[in-house]
């Protein structure tokens, strides 16, 4: 018994020291992605017994059937939902959000690739690049996902030629390229027969790069996240009796320990952390995306949607441009009341305009008025209340939001910040005044940050201007 037991306890420390891979796919129809999946998840020993069951046609596997899992899947031959696989090797583990690649389902794409750390984009080696496969770049690109795996399949239909590999390799290298991708990984293969999938094969000696699963288990997992300045939206305010109040959120970015110097927004607040407390005890340091409880060395008026943060600080506005992805079947409508679900802080919106719609295909830019369904564009968003936000490049967790109809509740759509719109910054007069409104509010002393200069100077020639 105490030697199962040890066993058990092994194995367990062994799965929870093991890092985690969020990958995502996408390709067009027919490019073989549920093949390629399938046959990754058997030959790495992910499938359960009773799905192998379920795929079996004429007495042998057919590696699609083990992912389309939707009866109208079976039918059209398609991805259509976003379905989540887990699997694991002895050095990683594994989560895959498999997601449509047909352009009638781009807003199925974008939520799963969303938090995905790398993308696997299949090309038909037969077809070459097409314009669905520059869509799916293009929208992995806007995601800001860090590792590509361009996976050009069925090379047993070109005889294992090359010459073909070497031709798509160059075209999708030089459109990636002017996408600002710079980490692609080129692998030729066939899902249907298994070649350079989990073992190389022996149809394709003239390619000496590792196959799928072994560069799936070697990318860098390194949490981009981690490295950006701390920012941590409150969720909840604890306070179980009089002597604990802690402030409780998921970690969006960064790092916090017992004693950092941060700042309240939007009361800009200085203070100092004294605990990170968590469920199983307190930490000495934390990071994204951990959930924690903050304890301050200051009483501070902070309440849900409030965001503690250090290091560059946020920009802060009232009004910002940002690349949207239409969900809705109803078209955005400028005279439409939306909802903005920024972090943990969700305020009252309006799409003021609509700058113009991205042609994905030819990745330049049309005139437009609205989005349809599945459409790109970049709009300016005005909200009743200053947002604290970072550019989504520069930080995914501060810089992407979701836009609810305020009628239906319906996800109307995804957005990443660009920036703060032409003139809508905050200036330092309206940043005085919300911090005046706010110790009015709460019957306390104006705290006013001494290195907020544009403040101070408002506030001292307010003062001038008073005594004279």
């Amino acid at each position: 018994m105490s030697t199962l037991a040890f066993d058990i306890e092994a194995f367990l420390a062994q799965e929870e020291s093991k890092d985690l891979l969020r990958l995502t796919t996408a390709g067009s129809v027919d490019d073989g992605k549920s093949t390629l999946i399938g046959r990754l998840l058997h030959d790495a020993k992910g499938a359960y017994e009773d799905q192998l069951k379920s795929a079996i046609r004429g007495g042998e596997i057919d590696f699609a059937l083990l992912t389309d899992g939707l009866r109208a899947e079976r039918e059209q031959g398609i991805t259509i939902d976003v379905a989540y696989r887990y699997f694991a090797t002895p050095k990683r583990k594994f989560i895959l959000a498999d997601t449509p690649g047909h352009e009638q389902y781009t807003r199925n794409m974008a939520t799963g690739a969303s938090t995905a750390d790398l993308v696997i984009i299949l090309l038909d080696a037969h077809r070459g690049m097409t314009v669905q496969s520059r869509r799916h770049g293009y929208i992995s690109a806007l995601l800001g996902i860090p590792h590509f795996v361009i996976a050009v399949n069925k090379m047993d239909l070109v005889g294992y030629d090359q010459e073909t590999f070497r031709r798509i390799h160059d075209e999708y290298k030089a459109y990636l390229e002017s996408l600002g991708v710079k980490d692609a990984y080129f692998i030729p293969m066939s899902a249907l027969k298994g070649d350079n999938v989990v073992e190389p094969g022996v149809h394709m000696p003239w390619f000496n790069g590792p196959c799928l699963l072994e560069h799936l288990e070697s990318v860098d997992t390194a949490n981009r996240s981690i490295q950006a300045p701390f920012r941590m939206a409150v969720q909840r305010v604890s306070r179980p009796d009089q002597n604990f109040r802690g402030f409780q959120g998921q970690i969006g970015s960064g790092r916090v320990k017992p004693g950092d110097r941060v700042r309240a927004l939007p009361s800009g607040r200085w203070t100092k952390v004294t605990r990170v407390v968590t469920f199983d005890g307190d930490l000495k340091e934390a990071h994204a995306p951990q959930s924690v409880t903050l304890t301050l060395a200051d009483e501070i008026d902070i309440s849900r949607g409030d965001m503690i943060a250090s290091g560059d600080e946020p920009q802060v506005a009232k009004a910002f441009e940002a690349t949207l992805v239409w969900f809705d079947a109803h078209p955005l409508d400028t005279t439409h009341d939306y909802l903005v679900k920024h972090t943990s802080h969700v305020v009252p919106a309006r799409i003021e305009k609509v700058k113009h719609l991205v042609n994905v295909s030819k990745l330049d830019t049309e005139p437009a008025s609205s989005l349809a369904m599945n459409e790109i564009g970049v709009v300016r968003i005005a909200t009743s209340k200053p947002l604290f936000f970072d550019p989504y490049k520069e930080n995914r967790g501060s810089g992407a939001f979701i836009l609810i109809d305020r009628k239906t509740n319906a996800t109307a759509g995804a957005g990443m910040i660009l920036g703060a719109a032409e003139g809508s910054a905050e200036s330092g007069q309206d940043r005085l005044i919300r911090l005046i409104r706010h110790a009015v509010a709460e019957d306390a002393h104006l705290s006013l940050p001494a290195d907020d200069t544009q403040a101070v100077e408002v506030l001292r020639t307010l003062l001038k201007g008073i005594l004279k």
